[in-house]
């Protein structure tokens, strides 16, 4: 099963890195597999700690996908990074194995330290719409363009029956990118 987190990093001068990530359990330990290259796994494997942050809300996975402030970050409690301050929970963890492939290489973490701050108040289908949408423009580049808008359109069903306010706002910055990389398809075609 993999889980949508939101993971925070920060490189060896302190630099903090925000993205969304999926990860998954395995004998107790947080299993995530980046694609090379990618900051998150520089900076693990630089600092060897990183935090999971685990939010319903959902501007802050497209924010962190669009160059947008994804919120304010605080000071990890027992390691040495930093977390989203508004967030349900997070998890601060330690890398304790390494397994590198010319893909996708696999980090094993350990869970250091834990603390929940909000209730969770339920699913809604639009933050799953929203969710899923920056799965497809986390990859647009990988995708056909023509699947994404396929998703898109099934996707926009659970946005117009269920949205409030913060799935609305993320889902027209995701369908700016889809956008501009549209444009951007058909220029490079038009050249």
């Amino acid at each position: 099963m993999i889980y949508e987190t939101i993971i925070s990093s920060i490189d060896m001068q302190g630099v903090a890195h925000v993205t969304p990530f999926g990860t998954r359990m395995q004998d107790g330990l947080v299993v995530i597999s980046p694609f090379k290259p990618s900051t998150t796994l520089s900076n693990i494997l630089a600092t060897g700690y990183a935090v999971v942050n685990l939010t319903d809300d959902v501007r802050v996975f497209a924010a962190a996908l669009t160059s947008r402030s994804v919120g304010s970050l605080v000071a990890a409690t027992q390691v040495h990074g930093v977390r989203l301050s508004e967030v349900l929970a997070h998890k601060e963890l330690k890398l304790v194995k390494f397994e590198d492939d010319d893909v996708r290489p696999q980090l094993f973490l350990e869970v250091v330290h834990e603390e929940y701050h909000q209730p969770f108040q339920g699913f809604n289908r639009a933050q799953a719409a929203v969710i899923e949408l920056a799965v497809l423009v986390s990859r647009l580049k990988r995708l056909p363009l023509e699947k994404i808008c396929q998703e898109m359109d099934y996707l926009t069903i659970a946005i117009e029956k269920t949205a409030g306010p913060r799935e609305l706002e993320a889902w027209g910055w995701l369908i700016e990118m889809v956008e501009n990389h549209k444009a951007a398809l058909n220029f490079e075609n038009l050249a």
